[in-house]
């Protein structure tokens, strides 16, 4: 813990210094890896269809020949036009059954969070330039077209049907076959059309603290607003009910409140548009009673991104201060009522984590950063400043945070752990002479906290607490910086980010492990909002209940509730956690683990109650079969591993293994019946499984067009082809899921965005509704049990958002990709 401290304290202003351009190559050097893969599988793939043509071709040609003599013409015709040798020999057909290249999964990470735009647009026309266009050809198969041909032989009155159809999606170059399934007569006059159901947020679970800082108020109505992704979240605190302002289109970096506790000012980050075009940040003034925005301030004048705002006070919230994240730290001020822009100075190229109007004076204002304090004059039009002067006193690393005293003081807290109150000096004339100005220097020095002190707040009648990052206490200050009484959070919430006061006694603790926590000094602290802290990939929702699990690389696997919208439980693994499945019994889950372990957990003692190995690289799906006797673990090693499962999901023995694909297996489902798998891998394969039959590869693909699926996961198939957006890499899907109704599909982007589909969706530039609220490419999406609601989950942005599918006839059920949304919580 101590070290995990320490490392906020040094990282804290290192993202607003330089440029991340170790991101940049580490994507080259993905992409350039991920080429390489692709060209080693489709190498691979053309050797397999060769042997299998070879192989064939004898079969066919005795059956043609026994049949009809004549035929023998007509089946030389079929290999000269495909540019085939019935007497080529695959002398390197070896090569299929070489040991396997794992491959780490080459995607696209389209991060917002931390990422310089122009590094983020450069990468994406990259990307998309090494696109082919995904372009969708109805074309006969080989297998088809030979069919045709001996039909023609036979009888030469006859025609070829749909029965041989296919169709052909090229990503990245390579070509993907789909058959039409037989009850699809004339694919060209398929007709897709958008669901009538649509989506509304329903509720938002996660706090972003973990690197974002005095992002946590109290306003008049009883609510606390802070933010997560593009979303700013109102929760009442009593009531336990959320509301949403969502006019942003990226994630949200800072929030302050109006004097009036009725206005809200929000800043966010650049981003990039869906064709990889830079955006430009800007800030949010809003009616937190309506969410009616009122102004838009500063678009087209920051750059990268909004650090900081504050509401000017004397003069009743009249301007606002705004610093944005480009190199020089711009500091301006706006006119709130008319939105323009009263004056721009620049600030320092240091990292700046705070700033402040005097609230008695609202010429003042105050910035603070990576070692300084700058104390700012405006007047006529202009801004002046006056660096902070430590003198005898060391000088901190980071000034970390300031408050002003009710005798207008100012107090900062920084990275050694002291309180420091500053205050105003005459000039030194005997050494300066009469030109000599006033300076602002320290006047005390107080030991606070071991470590950081990260926060402090203000009390109304002049105390003050102090919220410290390694020991990560609260303390309570007397008016004179008297110790009164002090808390520690408990260790798993981590250290302590930001403070604000309720009613004098209650506060409201914001911490690094973004958590949001209430209490007192006398009766502890209780978290009211939690969430992961690190990027998130695996999602599963309960067969029967209104319940879904949650891991990723925190090492957290997480079980909330839909209904009441809480954190059930929690448990911490060892490993990261990447993929999870409930069993259909409901009583066990399987959680997959990035080294390839996988654990089955009990839901009701929240025990691992087994613990198995398939491989040393990471598992990426877990699926149990409908009746759940079988459990299929897809690897990164390429493998599919099958196992009987007995005891109610309780224990497991290894029934085969699916050996077969030339990269790591991304997706998979099984059929209604339990003996097939259909499985999708890195390069863009879709092979089916006869597993029944001893985890044996179904060479003709044809055959499984018309077999029913359980689920549908798989992000590559005929059913959901016209998900893919043209020029998509293969990447830009991660995830999709098919409602139990079977009427829809809602598939999870990397450019942040989460679309419902109507089901099945075999045509290209199928209609959707797309929505927004995610500030990182979307991991994963899944419905609940009844399809009453889909949740989503974002990668870095550390997000779950709960949708709630709004059918036709009941509500308006309109596409809130800009609106408020209001949802109630019971009371526990």
């Amino acid at each position: 813990m101590d070290g995990s401290t320490n490392s906020l304290d040094d990282v804290s202003g290192s993202s607003a210094e330089y440029p991340d351009r170790v991101s940049m190559m580490e994507g080259r050097l993905q992409s350039q890896e991920d080429e390489i893969t692709l060209l080693k599988s489709s190498l691979a793939d053309a050797l397999r269809r060769l042997r299998l043509h070879d192989q064939l071709i004898p079969l066919l040609k005795q059956q043609i020949i026994a049949v009809n003599p004549a035929a023998s013409r007509v089946l030389n015709q079929v290999y000269c036009s495909d540019g085939f040798s019935s007497s080529r020999k695959l002398s390197s057909s070896s090569a299929l059954d070489s040991p396997r290249h794992p491959a780490t999964r080459a995607r696209r990470n389209s991060e917002k969070l931390v990422k310089d735009p122009q590094e983020k647009t450069k990468k994406l026309l990259e990307k998309k330039a090494a696109s082919s266009a995904n372009l969708l050809n109805r074309s006969p198969s080989l297998e088809s077209r030979t069919k045709d041909l001996i039909a023609r032989a036979g009888s030469p009155g006859s025609r070829r049907g749909t029965q041989g159809q296919s169709i052909k999606m090229f990503i990245r170059g390579r070509p993907i076959t789909m058959y039409v399934p037989s009850n699809i007569q004339n694919y060209e006059d398929l007709r897709m059309e958008p669901p009538v159901e649509k989506l509304e947020l329903d509720w938002v679970y996660g706090y972003r603290g973990r690197d974002c800082r005095a992002n946590l108020y109290l306003l008049s109505s009883g609510e606390a607003v802070y933010f997560i992704a593009c979303v700013v979240v109102l929760y009442h605190i009593n009531n336990r009910t959320q509301r949403h302002y969502r006019k942003h289109t990226d994630c949200v970096r800072c929030l302050t409140i109006h004097p009036d506790k009725v206005r809200v000012a929000s800043g966010q980050t650049a981003g990039v548009d869906k064709d990889g075009k830079p955006l430009q940040p800007y800030v949010h003034i809003w009616d937190s009673s309506t969410l009616i925005t009122l102004q838009q301030i500063g678009l087209g004048t920051f750059e990268r991104g909004v650090g900081s705002v504050a509401f000017s006070f004397a003069d009743a919230g009249a301007f606002l201060c705004v610093i944005d994240d480009s190199n020089e730290h711009m500091l301006s001020v706006w006119d709130c009522a008319k939105g323009t822009k009263h004056t721009e100075v620049k600030s320092t190229n240091e990292a700046v984590f705070a700033v402040e109007f005097n609230p008695s004076d609202s010429t003042n204002i105050i910035t603070c950063g990576k070692s300084h304090i700058y104390f700012w004059t405006l007047s006529a039009g202009s801004l002046t400043k006056k660096q902070g002067i430590f003198g005898k006193y060391k000088k901190p690393k980071f000034i970390q945070c300031f408050v002003f005293s009710l005798t207008g003081d100012v107090l900062t807290g920084d990275s050694e752990g002291n309180i420091l109150t500053w205050g105003k000096s005459p000039g030194d004339v005997k050494t300066l002479g009469k030109g000599a100005k006033e300076t602002f220097q320290i006047m005390r020095q107080t030991r606070a906290h071991d470590g950081s002190v990260f926060t402090l707040c203000m009390l109304q009648g002049g105390a003050l607490l102090s919220g410290g990052g390694k020991d990560r206490k609260i303390i309570r200050w007397s008016a004179d910086l008297a110790p009164e009484r002090e808390c520690e959070i408990p260790e798993k919430f981590g250290a302590v980010r930001c403070i604000t006061d309720v009613n004098g006694e209650e506060v409201l603790v914001g911490t690094t492990r973004n958590a949001i926590l209430r209490g007192t000094f006398s009766d502890g602290f209780v978290a009211i909002v939690q969430g992961h802290v690190d990027e998130m990939w695996g999602l599963a929702t309960h067969p029967s209940q209104d319940v879904f699990l949650t891991c990723g690389h925190d090492r957290q696997v997480c079980v909330w509730n839909t209904e009441e919208h809480k954190l059930d439980w929690c448990t911490t693994l060892e490993e990261y956690g990447l993929c999870a499945d409930f069993c259909p019994n409901g009583a066990v889950v399987s959680v997959g683990l990035s080294t390839g372990r996988w654990l089955v957990l009990d839901l009701q003692t929240k025990e691992v109650i087994s613990d198995y190995t398939d491989g040393n690289e990471q598992l990426s799906v877990m699926r149990y079969s409908p009746d759940g006797s079988f459990l299929a673990v897809g690897s990164h090693d390429n493998f599919i591993y099958v196992y009987n499962v007995t005891e109610s999901g309780r224990r497991y023995s290894r029934y085969g293994k699916c050996n077969g694909h030339s990269s790591f297996i991304t997706h998979l489902d099984w059929s209604k019946d339990g003996k097939y798998i259909m499985s999708n891998s890195g390069d863009y394969e879709i092979l089916y499984w006869d597993v029944a039959g001893g985890c044996k590869l179904l060479r003709n693909r044809y055959e499984s067009k018309d077999r029913e699926w359980a689920s549908y996961t798989c992000v590559l198939g005929f059913h959901v082809m016209g998900v893919w957006l043209e020029g998509s890499d293969g990447t830009d899907i991660n995830a999709l899921c098919r409602s139990h109704s079977e009427r829809l599909v809602a598939v999870a982007d990397d450019f942040c965005k989460v679309h419902l589909f109507q089901y099945p969706c075999p045509k290209p530039k199928a209609p959707n509704h797309s929505y927004e609220g995610h500030g990182s490419h979307v991991t994963n999406v899944r419905f609940t049990h009844c399809d009453s609601h889909l949740l989503s989950m974002g990668g870095k942005d550390t997000c779950i958002l709960q949708w709630e599918v709004k059918r036709a006839g009941t509500g308006d059920g309109g596409d809130r990709l800009h609106s408020a949304s209001f949802t109630s919580s019971p009371e526990p």
